[in-house]
């Protein structure tokens, strides 16, 4: 059985407190359809008509940002615009012959909503329209979406082209996990410095109103065509829960947002630690080094709808010391978040290193012994 650790205290964090609501308190909204979604336990609040497929105009540029950005990552190389990357529609911008980075064309998708950066991303990275738009559709499988097709880029619209408000709110979340992702959909401005003409820079402002309307409100991004009628995804965080919101063909979207966030927010309550930051020293017998750094695996998010997580008890077991050898990666021990004595959530404590045998010198004696020693 493994002792409690005595370095790490158990202690409880609580966050908001739920308040009953009752059936008149349901916000209304404008929306063709609609969905508020919970991050942390992955679980629809609200809804309404959230498997409709339906075109989700620029909303569709989240997709696109996060390919281009997990593409920059890889490789953030310089891009040359051409007429093939030329778009109609909402625009950074772009003229033939400049040159700025695949980093910069996620800017310029999600400040201002360019098709051209849309389109410009899409040709640099798979070679044409089309082609990366399979990329966006075998992303959007694996993450989920079971009832979306891309066609294009940007978002603007198509036939073929849609996906339900329960699909882009899992797209939303996904980019949340991306820490480029998350940084990008929160500026309210992003500056991008042309490498061609190298003494252009422009700053863009974002379209997404409610980083200013709601305080609490981490990103989104803004959508609008003829026939997709106005189109918004957005999240918010507050005290431990992160919610996700999204709106399609809705007129009064920002107002409708913030009503369900407040609908969320007052439902739910949130636990947080943040053990994936986690790092402590324990004792390594006969090991090469006398201490091994031991970390936890991942932060830790519960949300409650009925309540109690001021109440969660974090329990950490981990040994006083540790046996070498110890392989980077070896589970040494783990953290309980338990409420009323039920385990919510385990993680577990890593060796964040490797730790090898302390090798001894053996004298004369010890070497003429083992010479004569068989078996």
């Amino acid at each position: 059985m493994k002792k409690l650790f005595a370095l790490i205290l158990c202690f409880t964090v609580a966050f908001a407190f739920p308040v009953s609501v009752s059936a008149s308190d349901i916000p209304k909204t404008g929306a063709g359809a609609f969905v508020l979604y919970c991050v942390e336990n992955k679980k629809i609040i609200l809804s309404k008509n959230e498997s409709k497929r339906m075109k989700p105009a620029s909303t569709t540029k989240l997709m696109t940002t996060l390919l281009t950005l997990e593409e920059a990552a890889k490789n953030d190389r310089v891009i040359t615009f051409t007429d093939k990357m030329i778009a109609e529609g909402s625009s950074m911008y772009l003229e033939v012959g400049e040159k700025l980075r695949l980093s910069d064309l996620a800017k310029g998708m999600m400040m201002v909503s360019g098709n051209d950066a849309a389109n410009a991303a899409a040709v640099s990275i798979s070679g044409s329209a089309k082609s990366f738009s399979n990329l966006m559709n075998t992303r959007a499988m694996q993450i989920g979406m079971e009832n979306t097709h891309f066609v294009t880029p940007s978002g603007l619209d198509d036939d073929e082209h849609y996906t339900t408000a329960e699909d882009m709110a899992l797209l939303m979340a996904e980019g949340l996990r991306s820490k480029a992702f998350s940084s990008l959909t929160f500026q309210k401005s992003a500056a991008v410095s042309f490498v061609e003409p190298s003494d252009k820079k422009i700053t863009y402002s974002n379209h997404n109103r409610l980083l200013s309307l709601y305080p609490d409100c981490i990103g989104g991004k803004t959508g609008y065509t003829t026939a997709a009628g106005r189109c918004l995804v957005s999240a918010a965080r507050r005290n431990g829960v992160t919610l996700v919101c999204v709106t399609l063909d809705d007129r009064t979207d920002w107002n409708d947002h913030m009503a369900l966030y407040d609908y969320g927010f007052s439902r739910l309550s949130g636990y947080h630690s943040e053990d994936g930051s986690l790092k402590t020293d324990v004792p390594c017998v006969g090991g090469e080094r006398n201490t091994v750094e031991v970390t936890g695996e991942s932060d830790v998010a519960i949300v409650r709808e009925n309540g109690g997580t001021d109440k969660i008890e974090r329990r950490v077991y981990l040994d006083n010391f540790i046996y070498a050898p110890v392989k980077k990666g070896e589970a040494l021990g783990r953290i309980d978040y338990l409420l009323d004595g039920k385990v919510l959530k385990s993680v577990a404590l890593k060796a964040a290193e490797d730790v090898g045998e302390k090798r001894v010198k053996k004298g004369i004696f010890q070497k003429i012994k083992d010479f004569f020693t068989y078996g």
